[in-house]
């Protein structure tokens, strides 16, 4: 175990994305530079001293994972073959550990090295947050830095919540959401810390719409986890995670940082060593003996409890247990040729959501042969207009997926249920659909059309009765390798996105209020499993088949 680092699932995935990029970044313009991310990591103990506790007056020596994020930020480039020059690859960056692991001294650490030694005319920096005490935590972190540190008073002047070097006309400022500098800001960089706290995602938006007039911008995001599942915090963690675990493509992944330190899934929180996965500073800026303490009351206290899982473990403790693990759902990547698949019997299954929002169809495939999986054809549509602002929503690159055709776009503002209509009885013209199952809620008109059309349609309920033997049977069949879904992005991005409602009698099925964005490709594909297993001998030993009811 010499030189060996206990650390969480989302920090292991950081890192093999890093070293694959070294290897695969090239082909899309990304550039590894060393000699940039050395000057970053030797600006901190070189410019820098540390402020306050036992550290006081010394050299900032970064840790391991310190210099992973500094370093990372600052020496990855991207080549923008649009203005034929390269830039800084990550336009933001989220930054997630327990507390007490020294997120706000590293954020004015880079605060004062933006203002410094970027190169930057008339930079702003700025340390955002939704209160001015909050805001000013960083920046008094940097004023802290700057009084130890002869090199930093020489370069930089100090006023009243300023810091400013006039050769070059830029500042480092506290900015809250309450003051009137919230509207009219050319950001350079924005220190966001503790995003947990945030109600909404409104200073976000205005640093963001701030940044438009810089070539390379900087968003850095600090938090700790939080407990609201609908806040900006939360929808930045579940959208840094996917990043992680390659359900983003990597057109929009790519200028995203991510460094997640928590606690994985299945860890005790009581068990000391999980806490290292939280907590990457144990045993330098954080002592353990403090942290035994904190738990121990907790295990005395139940009421403590989440605070201590919370704030000192890094995890969510509202948090609803995503349903597919995604490692698992990875396995069936596999590319399916869809040609091989003409002629070949197959169920359809169909999930029609609101008029603007995503509708999708899978086509599963009964193996015909020893080995063969369950093989998934899809087709997602959405309409067109406003597709760009529910990109925005739903942080989902659905314009993206249009153009790579993996989402179909319908024209206007609602999605054309006559262009679906028309792609399922061409669809049907290739393949042998043996059935159409459809959840009533949305289907109307679509329904009757097929069925004139010749198409044996199958209502499916969305109730327990229904979706609970199917949802038992997708998961068996995904956790026992027998599905092949292709690796089609769009149904990724939705399997990450189930979580699951359970009855009393522990039956289980996707919930669409409560899952994180869009589900509905996986529930077209369970209500498809759930025809299918009609078909499975032994089953049902009356022989009668499955019993489509409305519950």
């Amino acid at each position: 175990m010499e030189n060996r680092l206990v650390t969480g699932r989302l920090v292991r995935l950081a890192c093999e994305r890093h070293l694959r990029d070294l290897v695969e970044g090239p082909d899309r313009g990304l550039r590894w530079d060393r000699a940039a991310a050395q000057r970053a990591l030797d600006f901190f103990p070189a410019v820098l001293r540390h402020s306050k506790g036992q550290l006081a007056g010394q050299p900032f020596e970064l840790l391991d994972w310190e210099e992973f994020v500094v370093g990372s930020i600052f020496g990855w480039k991207i080549r923008l073959d649009s203005v034929g020059i390269e830039i800084r690859r990550f336009r933001t960056a989220f930054v997630s550990t327990a507390r007490k692991n020294g997120k706000s001294t590293i954020e004015a650490g880079i605060g004062l090295k933006a203002l410094i030694d970027e190169n930057e005319p008339g930079a702003e920096i700025y340390s955002a947050a939704t209160t001015k005490e909050q805001a000013r935590i960083v920046f008094s972190e940097a004023e802290r830095m700057r009084a130890g540190s002869p090199a930093l008073r020489r370069r930089i002047y100090k006023s009243t919540n300023n810091l400013a070097v006039l050769s070059t006309a830029s500042w480092f400022r506290p900015l809250s959401s309450d003051s009137s500098r919230m509207d009219g800001l050319n950001v350079f960089v924005a220190l966001v810390d503790e995003l947990h706290e945030h109600p909404d995602a409104g200073v976000i938006e205005k640093l963001d719409t701030g940044m438009g007039a810089r070539l390379q911008p900087l968003m850095y995001e600090t938090t700790t986890a939080g407990v609201n599942r609908q806040s900006v915090c939360y929808q930045h963690w579940d959208f840094s995670t996917k990043v992680l675990e390659g359900v983003i493509p990597e057109i929009v992944a790519d200028r995203w940082f991510a460094y997640v330190a928590t606690i994985d899934e299945k860890d005790d929180w009581q068990d000391e060593l999980a806490w290292r996965k939280a907590n990457p500073s144990l045993g330098s800026v954080l002592k353990i003996e403090d942290l035994r303490a904190e738990v121990a009351l907790a295990q005395s206290m139940p009421s403590r409890q989440n605070a201590i899982r919370r704030l000192r473990l890094n995890q969510w403790t509202q948090q609803l247990v995503r349903w597919i693990p995604m490692e698992v759902w990875a396995k069936g990547a596999d590319e399916i040729d869809a040609d091989s698949l003409k002629g070949r019997r197959c169920i359809a299954a169909l999930d029609l959501a609101r008029v603007n929002d995503l509708s999708s169809l899978a086509l599963l495939f009964p193996p015909v042969s020893d080995g063969e999986r369950w093989k998934v054809l899809w087709r997602h549509w959405c309409p067109e207009d406003d597709i760009e602002e529910r990109s925005r929503r739903d942080r989902a690159p659905y314009t993206v997926w249009r153009d790579q055709g993996h989402l179909i776009a319908t024209e206007g503002n609602t999605t054309d249920f006559k262009f679906v209509e028309a792609e399922i009885l061409r669809l049907a013209a290739v393949y042998d659909i043996q059935e159409l199952a459809f959840d009533r809620t949305f289907a109307g008109e679509i329904v009757r059309n097929l069925a004139d059309e010749g198409m044996t349609l199958i209502e499916f309920g969305q109730g327990f009765l229904s979706m609970g033997p199917a949802s038992a049977e997708f998961i068996r069949r995904l956790l026992a390798c027998e599905l092949q879904h292709g690796g089609d992005p769009v149904s990724d991005w939705c399997a990450s996105n189930v979580t699951v409602r359970t009855d009393p009698a522990g039956n289980q099925k996707p919930d669409k209020e409560r899952s994180i964005e869009r589900i509905d490709p996986i529930v077209a594909l369970i209500m498809a499993v759930g025809r299918s297993m009609a078909e499975a001998p032994g089953i049902y030993a009356d022989g009668r088949g499955l019993l489509i009811v409305g519950g």
